[in-house]
C-alpha cells in the first residue's frame, strides 16, 4: 500500500488547505442545498485569484490520475469511508470522475486538510516527521 504523492508534496497540500480554508471570506456549506456540487465549484470561483488555492490547484494538475485518485482515497480514508485494508478500492473507485476534478473536489470540503492527515495517520505517516 505503497502512496505514489510525495510525502512533502501531501503535507504542502494540507498546509495549502488549511491556509486557503481558515480565510475568513471562505464559506465552504457543510450540507449543500442541492445535491449537485455546483455550489462547491462557485465557491472556488470566487476565489480563484487565491494563492493557496492556485497553489494547490497547480500541484493537483501537475500529478499523474493515479496521483490525483490518491488524493481523493486518501480524504475519504481520512473521513472514515473506507478502512485502510480497502486502499486499493479507494482508489480503484477515485478513477475518473472524482480524480479528473481532485482539486475542487477535496478542497470543497471544509475539513479535508484533517482527512488527509487522518488518512496519512492510516497509513502511518505524519507531516510532523
Amino acid at each position: 500500500m505503497r502512496l505514489h504523492i510525495r510525502h512533502e508534496t501531501l503535507c504542502t497540500l494540507i498546509a495549502l488547505a488549511r491556509e486557503f480554508q481558515a480565510k475568513e471570506q471562505v464559506v465552504i456549506p457543510d450540507d449543500p442545498e442541492s445535491p449537485s456540487e455546483d455550489w462547491a465549484m462557485q465557491v472556488l470561483a470566487d476565489h480563484s485569484d487565491d494563492y493557496s488555492l492556485a497553489e494547490f490547484r497547480g500541484i493537483v494538475e501537475d500529478m499523474a490520475e493515479r496521483q490525483r485518485a490518491e488524493l481523493v482515497a486518501l480524504m475519504w480514508l481520512g473521513r472514515g469511508d473506507y478502512d485502510i485494508d480497502e486502499w486499493e478500492q479507494a482508489v480503484d473507485d477515485a478513477l475518473g470522475d472524482f480524480s479528473i476534478r481532485a482539486g475542487e473536489y477535496v478542497l470543497a470540503h471544509p475539513m479535508v486538510s484533517d482527512y488527509l492527515e487522518e488518512g496519512l495517520i492510516a497509513h502511518e505517516i505524519s507531516c510532523d516527521d
